[in-house]
């Protein structure tokens, strides 16, 4: 008797642990997902950021980021799915090149992300290098990320502009500067005249094309920010092949805030220095 009293005991209390357990623990249906903590106002899980030093049969990758950009989750995971997609691309043509025994080899990535700017309005991440996948050199990779951490987004040039005015006006500044750099440049080299006037020709149709007055040749920039925390200016980013020849390498534009000003949407004004 003593015996079954003390049994019932215990499966009583183990009933009640189970009853308390079950309690403290919601149902999978009601427990929250880290979207729906972030959806309710709490803070994204932090993304980790690693480097990248791969290498394998016929191939080399690497890849840096700046750890800090690990503060910012929405920015983190763009900066892996810039880097996962130019892998992959590298990865594809590894695939195919498997067979062939005149391929180059070995095919490498090369990318490195580097933090411009950071505040608690605006941080920038440049993100540069080169995919080599056989040629007579590797494709460029240029890329920049303007994010915004209080509003957890990224900041487009098309978003940041207001109206079509804005990009003629960034066309006519631009090519100004670029066919100024293009003249320097020629007339150190020395050229024969008629050399100097066929690359003139060229690089001038090269400029005015890659300058046309639309959003997506202007995609790529980076915010100038001052000792007082306001944007001076703008500066645009060119790959090689947009406004010249890939000899001349990544060109850039720097527009003063006092030309862009008048062109930027209203709920960015503020960022900008006289806004």
């Amino acid at each position: 008797m003593v015996c079954r009293k003390s049994c019932f005991a215990v499966l009583l209390l183990s009933a009640l642990v189970q009853v308390g357990c079950q309690r403290e623990a919601a149902p999978p249906s009601q427990q929250r997902s880290p979207a729906d903590a972030t959806a309710a106002g709490a803070p994204a899980p932090r993304v980790e950021l690693k480097d990248v030093m791969e290498t394998g049969d016929g191939y080399i990758i690497g890849i840096s980021y700046p750890s800090s950009a690990s503060n910012y989750p929405g920015l983190a995971a763009a900066l892996i799915a810039y880097a996962d997609e130019a892998r992959a691309e590298l990865m594809r043509a590894v695939r195919e090149s498997a067979d062939d025994p005149a391929r180059p080899g070995p095919y490498d990535l090369s990318l490195n992300f580097v933090e411009l700017h950071a505040s608690p309005q605006l941080v920038v991440v440049a993100a540069d290098g080169s995919s080599y996948t056989g040629g007579a050199h590797g494709t460029p990779l240029v890329k920049r990320f303007v994010w915004l951490p209080q509003q957890g987004r990224m900041l487009t040039a098309t978003e940041l502009m207001a109206g079509s005015r804005a990009w003629p006006a960034l066309s006519a500044y631009a090519r100004e500067q670029l066919h100024a750099a293009l003249s320097m440049r020629v007339d150190a080299d020395e050229l024969p005249p008629a050399e100097r006037a066929e690359l003139v020709e060229s690089a001038t149709t090269m400029i005015d094309d890659g300058t046309a007055p639309m959003p997506s040749n202007f995609d790529q920039f980076e915010p100038v920010v001052g000792s007082d925390g306001r944007i001076q200016a703008l500066r645009f980013v060119f790959p090689p092949y947009q406004v010249g020849p890939y000899a001349a390498g990544t060109q850039t534009v720097e527009v003063p805030a006092g030309i862009v000003l008048p062109h930027v949407a209203r709920e960015y004004r503020a960022l900008f220095a006289g806004g």
